[in-house]
């Protein structure tokens, strides 16, 4: 490059040279040429900088890129749908979800045995109330998991608008975005699960409860009935004296 600027700009200066002076032109060629030199040196340091300039651009609208920010957010079609399960449950009539609740409600229903005071009445409605804890409990289950059957649909729509935005993203940071929206969908959809798990848990929980305090209410009945002297003993009886 530099023998090719040497050459043009000998060339350029011959010929601006009038063809019929009358003064003889001397010319220096090492003077020329170092001076040809330093111009070809000067010329590629300044392409050598536009290089740098032009990379430093292009750097910076890469940058620009990867931190444009993704202008689309499933947080409240997330929050919205575990939101509607969680009100599910606490609207759930029945035994409380409260521990030191549950636990006062769970020893006044289910105790592990009937004390003498109670009195068959009261074992009666404890024994209502126990069937309708149950029943309760059954319901709160299936709301959940019609709950479950409808967010099924907005789920699928949120994971194909995160999916689309994710392949499309034009930088890291709406890659990142776009990632942490589908792990939140995903997190809430196991969250959802151990709600639905924990509804049908406490279903059958409740009914295996009811079944021990019914045997055990049998058992006091019996008991109560037979008494705490000498039991019955048949004998013969007859009708017909002499």
């Amino acid at each position: 490059m530099k023998k090719t600027l040497l050459a043009v700009a000998t060339a350029a200066l011959m010929s601006t040279l009038p063809a019929a002076h009358a003064q003889r032109v001397v010319i220096d060629p090492t003077n020329l040429a170092q001076n040809l030199m330093t111009a070809a040196n000067t010329l590629e340091q300044i392409n050598n900088q536009i290089k740098q300039l032009q990379n430093q651009a292009q750097s910076l609208m890469n940058q620009a890129k990867n931190l444009t920010s993704l202008d689309f957010s499933a947080l409240n079609e997330l929050r919205a749908a575990l939101s509607a399960t969680n009100q599910l449950i606490q609207q759930a009539q029945g035994l409380a979800f409260n521990v030191q609740q549950m636990e006062t409600q769970f020893q006044q229903l289910y105790p592990e045995s009937f004390s003498a005071t109670v009195s068959s009445g009261q074992m009666v409605l404890d024994a209502r109330k126990r069937w309708t804890n149950s029943l309760d409990a059954l319901r709160t289950a299936t709301k959940v998991q019609s709950q479950a059957v409808q967010n099924f649909a907005s789920d699928e729509s949120t994971l194909t608008d995160l999916v689309n935005r994710s392949q499309s993203a034009v930088g890291a940071l709406q890659a990142t975005q776009a990632t942490n929206q589908l792990l939140a969908l995903q997190a809430r959809q196991s969250i959802q699960a151990q709600q639905l798990q924990i509804t049908q848990d406490r279903a059958a929980a409740l009914e295996q409860a009811r079944q021990i305090a019914v045997q055990e209410r049998a058992r006091e009945v019996r008991r109560r009935f037979t008494g705490a002297g000498t039991p019955y003993t048949p004998a013969t009886v007859n009708f017909y004296s002499e």
